[in-house]
């Protein structure tokens, strides 16, 4: 190659190494695998900030700039239906005012009337379903007095709830510079929306008939929420397992979702925001929850115990034994209602397996002796739960084992001999005599002699040698 095309080619790769910068990191990522949902990175998603939480425990499974503050849109409405339903009377009959209706073009409505009789509990409904501000409206003047004391009201639980990135203006979602939250303050803020029975059936509820009122005959609202309304031409969006809950959308915002789902037991909450398109804040959290399923299952004490069962040695089995007395027992609830279910990941199971004696009580109630029968209970198992009542497990013999047979009575079973002998004499055995005739005798004897021979060599010490005195003879 000549020196020529040498330098062109380096300035090439120099150029093109500068270059690379100026590439999203996204652009880098391997290609999202539906196949493969265990495996998602951030560069999978197309919305600027995400999170995904279990919804039991709140322990986050995955999250992308969780923390960066953002535009919640009508995610807001969260928020101002959990509080109306948490302090409000949903009979209660609610008059919508000229100013709640007053809405700009773009703004999302139920289509309510100015002067309109509603309960709270419809204006719940015309809230999250087809997500209208001006049933938002309503309920934060209905409740609050005035849509300034109902904000107050907002903030204030945000921030009880441990939503410290997060700031109110209005009820409804409308875009302002200081109304905003972030992806894991506004999981915090579904987590507990979620716990509420009636929200949980707000916001799965396909659609929903507005009784007929002072102005309007009844009509019905559809969801707008394309996750949980199987809608022709948004297949896309749908998702099995879902149960909720809210979308939003603004300009500045983008497109926002948070959804909910349960699979086997394990319910997760998922947030969107800043999607770049309708249909990504949907696909984006459909690869959220098909992640936390694949990395969360929901099992039973019982069947993680059995794992790993507790193996007991019993004493005095019998010889024979194929298992030389090792015992594995079982597990049996003594409550069949009570609920043992646990939520963990895959590694969580493992170690609950590995540690399962550190997490329980075991207590014995009997001795671990031979005989035993099958399905015999030995003890008992108590697990506690974080939260909720202690749950009580029978521990029960997996297989009988018979017991070795003596040598020599033992001591108890003499003493039960005793007790059952109809004779109050006792037989004159082999046995008898020689423990309480020969047996003393020749000890008696044994004695006598060992006294005689200890006084004779007494007698032996005593005799003492004198000697005569001799004459001494002095000089």
């Amino acid at each position: 190659m000549k020196q020529g095309a040498k330098i062109r080619l380096l300035a090439l790769l120099l150029a093109a190494l500068f270059c690379l910068p100026a590439f999203p990191f996204s652009a880098l990522a391997t290609e999202y695998d539906a196949s493969r949902p265990e495996v998602l990175d951030e560069g999978h998603l197309s919305a600027g900030a995400a999170i995904l939480i279990e919804a039991d425990s709140g322990k986050v499974i995955f999250e992308k700039n969780a923390d960066q503050i953002m535009y919640p849109a009508s995610t807001t409405k969260i928020l101002t239906v959990w509080l109306a339903l948490t302090f409000g009377d949903p009979n209660q009959v609610i008059t919508v005012s000229d100013a709640a209706v007053a809405l700009a073009e773009d703004e999302s409505s139920a289509k309510l009337a100015a002067g309109e009789n509603v309960k709270l509990i419809d204006l719940c409904y015309a809230a999250m379903l087809p997500s209208g501000n001006d049933a938002a409206n309503a309920i934060a003047e209905g409740l609050g007095g005035t849509r300034e004391n109902f904000v107050a009201l907002m903030n204030e639980a945000a921030y009880s709830l441990g939503c410290t990135n997060t700031h109110f203006v209005n009820a409804n979602g409308l875009h302002d510079e200081n109304h905003f939250t972030t992806a894991r303050d506004m999981a915090i803020l579904a987590r507990v929306a979620m716990e509420n029975e009636t929200f949980r059936e707000i916001v799965l509820s396909p659609s929903h008939v507005l009784p007929k009122t002072n102005i309007y005959r009844s009509r019905t609202i559809n969801n707008r929420n394309f996750f949980v309304a199987k809608t022709e031409g948004e297949e896309n969006c749908y998702y099995e397992y879902s149960t909720g809950i809210k979308t939003g959308t603004t300009q500045a915002a983008g497109n926002c979702f948070v959804g909910s789902a349960t699979k086997d037991g394990v319910s997760l909450i998922s947030v969107v925001f800043g999607a770049s398109k309708d249909e990504y804040r949907y696909t984006d959290t459909i690869k959220l929850m098909d992640y936390g399923f694949s990395q969360y299952l929901s099992t039973s004490i019982a069947e993680i115990y059995m794992k790993n069962p507790r193996v007991v040695d019993i004493r005095s089995f019998d010889l024979d034994d194929p298992e030389v007395g090792r015992l594995t027992l079982n597990i049996r609830k003594q409550d069949s209602k009570a609920s043992d279910l646990v939520v963990v990941t895959l590694d969580e199971v493992e170690y609950w397996v590995q540690n399962f004696s550190s997490l329980t009580v075991t207590e014995f109630t009997r001795d671990l002796i031979a005989p035993i029968q099958e399905g015999e209970i030995m003890g008992t198992l108590t697990y506690y739960p974080e939260n909720g009542n202690p749950v009580v497990y029978e521990l029960t013999a997996a297989r009988s084992i018979a017991a070795r047979e003596q040598l020599a009575p033992t001591v108890d079973q003499i003493i039960a001999d005793a007790m059952n002998d109809p004779n109050p004499f006792p037989r004159i055995t082999f046995e008898l005599v020689f423990l309480y005739l020969l047996l003393p005798a020749a000890g008696i004897f044994l004695a006598l002699r060992l006294i005689k021979r200890l006084l004779k060599q007494l007698k032996k010490f005593r005799k003492v040698k004198t000697f005569k005195p001799t004459s001494r003879y002095y000089r």
